[in-house]
């Protein structure tokens, strides 16, 4: 056999180290962005006044250019696949406070009273979200939203006000004696549920990731949740100052609704003796 017959060394190498590379990642065994978490959660917060919720949108709004490019913007799947992939992350981050929190927090109320300013706090965050896209599109654009600028803020606008409505169904079940139980991704993956099906928790199901234990059927249920409210949100890319307000009048009916069907159903369930 000839020197050209075999192989070079070169080659082999090559082989070699393809034969011995790790496989592809999962993408569902992705690592969390922290940044994106710290902003969302900050965000939930109903007593923030406006320039620092339309400062933290803002951050949220980099975030998701960072993570996926500028050429994803005009890509509705890809949109819908980052607003997914975020409220998994999100979700065990999320600040949950106690009952005892709560009543601390909103001078001793309790039962219906307390669940009812609970509600009426989450559409006041809610509706503060959306009234932020306009600001946040003069600071990041300096015009009004664009075709292209339009997907990201939509995005991320969603992705803050799904944190706030989670937060509101965990402590509304702290406050009818049906805390969540569970470590965070449990806790996430029970919530998430609720969410997509606006009702109260379903039995935990054991798992790993958020990703991973949510199996096909709820991840498809959730997406379709979201789908849903990515198409009603888009009603914010009018006019800045018009888009924002129904922006805020939508989130804030939104997150009305959801508060009412929770209580609702929580009424209907024994609370779990301490």
């Amino acid at each position: 056999m000839t020197e050209g017959d075999h192989p070079s060394e070169e080659v082999r190498t090559g082989d070699d180290e393809r034969a011995a590379a790790p496989p592809p990642a999962d993408p569902e065994e992705r690592t969390p962005d922290p940044e994106l978490s710290d902003t969302v959660v900050a965000l939930t917060d109903a007593d923030l006044d406006r320039r620092s919720r339309t400062k933290l949108l803002g951050r949220l709004v980099r975030t998701e250019i960072r993570e996926r490019g500028v050429k994803d913007l005009l890509r509705p799947k890809a949109a819908v696949r980052w607003v997914v992939d975020s409220v998994m992350d999100v979700a065990p981050h999320i600040q949950v406070r106690d009952l005892a929190t709560l009543k601390a927090h909103h001078d001793g109320l309790e039962g219906d009273a307390l669940a009812e300013r609970l509600v009426r706090n989450a559409a006041r965050a809610a509706t503060g979200i959306g009234a932020a896209g306009g600001g946040v599109a003069a600071i990041e654009w300096a015009v009004t939203p664009t075709l292209m600028s339009a997907p990201v803020l939509l995005a991320a606008e969603t992705v803050a006000v799904v944190a706030v409505e989670i937060k509101l169904i965990a402590e509304l079940h702290e406050v009818y004696g049906n805390p969540v139980p569970g470590n965070g991704t449990q806790r996430a993956v029970t919530l998430l549920q609720a969410w997509s099906h606006q009702r109260g928790i379903n039995p935990l199901v054991p798992g790993r990731g958020v990703a991973v234990v949510l199996g096909t059927a709820a991840r498809k249920d959730l997406r379709d949740r979201l789908v849903r409210r990515l198409g009603r949100n888009l009603t914010m890319f009018g006019p800045m100052l018009t888009g924002a307000a129904v922006a805020g009048y939508l989130n804030r009916r939104s997150t009305l609704a959801l508060g009412t069907a929770i209580i609702a159903d929580l009424r209907k369930k024994p609370a779990i003796e301490a």
